[in-house]
């Protein structure tokens, strides 16, 4: 599929602003004053702009109200529902740690579980989707899920946390692409599946639904080559999770923490990029375009 800027954004940004709530609501990592303004400042900033670039992804940003409203079917729902709760639960636990030199450990803990429940609704906007095999596997929540929470953890200064978040976020990261390399041939489609001739026997396109590009060609049967994969899956196994968790393993400082958290925020967009662009959409049949080349 088209690998959007506005969704690599989203998801980047998001999952680090929700990861470093999750820490802060449960106390793992306990500021107050201006230290608690900086940090729930960010989360919440975070947070906050990876949403406003999901609204923008929208054909029409001024209906994103409406996505509140089907939250029994969609899971963008569910997670436009349930970041909003977050940031409202959250809200008084950050102002007492800011104002009154102490949180509010309840709403605290229940803001984190809410935070944790938004990153898992964003993976499963894309994990429920049976039309990219890709996606549609156990393999696809762990990445985002452990990627919030080692980059939340870096960016809340747990180094110890984020050291290992960052060694099993690159464990999840190869299972996701072994995975899902062979998800599409085990998913059992094919062009006889997708036009409905299968019955008749092999089906093969005498000609191309269509002479041009048109938008389904353009969002959803983009094409990565196997070699420019490769390379930018080693970049960003390298950058997102191996580089940062070197980092961590070294005496810690201001310097070494902020080149980790640079590295895995850059790792972490080659990474998305990839997710996106190697998602093969069953539509992509029609064309014989369907597989990575």
């Amino acid at each position: 599929m088209h690998p959007a800027p506005s969704l690599i954004v989203f998801t980047v940004l998001s999952g680090l602003g929700f990861g470093l709530l999750v820490w802060l609501g449960l106390g793992v990592r306990a500021p107050s004053g201006m230290a608690a303004f900086i940090l729930f400042g960010l989360g919440y900033g975070l947070s906050g702009a990876g949403l406003v670039a999901a609204a923008f992804h929208l054909g029409h940003p001024e209906r994103a109200l409406k996505a509140f409203s089907q939250w029994r079917s969609s899971w963008l729902s569910r997670e436009a529902v349930l970041a909003a709760a977050t940031l409202m639960v959250m809200a008084p636990h950050a102002a007492a740690s800011v104002f009154a030199g102490g949180g509010l450990p309840v709403l605290g803990g229940l803001g984190a579980v809410l935070a944790l429940a938004t990153i898992f609704a964003t993976a499963m906007i894309y994990a429920q989707i049976k039309a990219v095999p890709r996606w549609h596997h156990a393999s696809t929540p762990p990445v985002f899920g452990l990627a919030a929470l080692a980059g939340g953890a870096l960016l809340a200064g747990l180094t110890t946390l984020a050291l290992w978040g960052m060694l099993a976020l690159a464990v999840a990261m190869v299972a996701h692409w072994v995975a899902g390399d062979r998800q599409f041939a085990q998913s059992g489609s094919d062009t006889g599946s997708a036009t409905g001739l299968g019955y008749l026997g092999r089906v093969r396109l005498l000609e191309p639904p269509h002479s041009g590009q048109n938008y389904l060609l353009r969002e959803m049967v983009y094409v990565v080559g196997r070699k420019h994969a490769h390379k930018l899956r080693l970049i960003a196994l390298v950058l997102g999770a191996l580089l940062p968790a070197l980092l961590l393993m070294v005496p810690a400082s201001y310097l070494t923490v902020a080149l980790a958290l640079v590295a895995h925020v850059a790792g972490m967009c080659v990474q998305r990029w990839l997710f996106f662009a190697q998602a093969e959409h069953v539509v992509g049949l029609y064309y014989g375009r369907a597989s990575q080349d």
